[in-house]
């Protein structure tokens, strides 16, 4: 019986272990790259500049947030010729619409650290919603999320006149994430 009220009693006053909020991105440890087809051929990408705004608690995701903002003139297609051509007015036009925006809207568990994201992406002045898959996992308080969801190009004008043509360059744009996170503890 004494074993027994030892044990309540230092349960009772053992200090809450407290979950962390995860909210410094690391943009130097972190990757935007996206996967596409030109004329049939699988083609690869990446965006050199964003930033994210992250509060993520995997206990608390009913507040959850993620704002992704990215530079589109940091745009690599992994040619000059190609870098030149998408930030033209056809393609992403920065010289009126420079960045590209997620801002999320909710957070599903799937379970096995596991998530669904949803939010809505903002490219060229038209904001279309998208629903990502990611994954988090942490090793203290630094954390990974890994992740894609897929954009129809058409839907930002992204590619119009002739670049219109989805014999030319496919309708479907992969984008992936790799965004490095650190945490300080939640206050509850």
């Amino acid at each position: 019986m004494m074993r027994m009220v030892f044990l309540l009693t230092a349960w009772l006053l053992a200090p809450v272990a407290q979950a962390a909020t995860f909210n410094q991105f690391l943009p130097a440890e972190s990757r935007l790259t996206f996967d596409y087809q030109q004329m049939g051929v699988n083609l690869d990408g990446k965006f050199n500049r964003f930033q994210a705004q992250l509060n993520f608690d995997p206990a608390r995701l009913a507040v959850a947030q993620a704002r992704i903002d990215v530079d589109l003139a940091s745009i690599d297609t992994g040619s000059e010729e190609g870098n030149d051509a998408v930030v033209g007015k056809p393609w992403f036009n920065v010289k009126d619409f420079p960045a590209a925006s997620f801002v999320s809207t909710g957070v599903k568990p799937l379970g096995n650290g596991r998530y669904e994201v949803s939010g809505k992406l903002s490219i060229k002045g038209r904001s279309v919603p998208v629903t990502a898959s990611a994954t988090f996992q942490s090793s203290g308080n630094r954390g990974v999320f890994d992740g894609s969801f897929t954009i129809k190009r058409l839907d930002y004008a992204i590619g119009e006149g002739e670049w219109a043509d989805l014999g030319t360059v496919a309708n479907g744009i992969q984008v992936h994430f790799h965004f490095v996170v650190t945490a300080a503890p939640s206050k509850k």
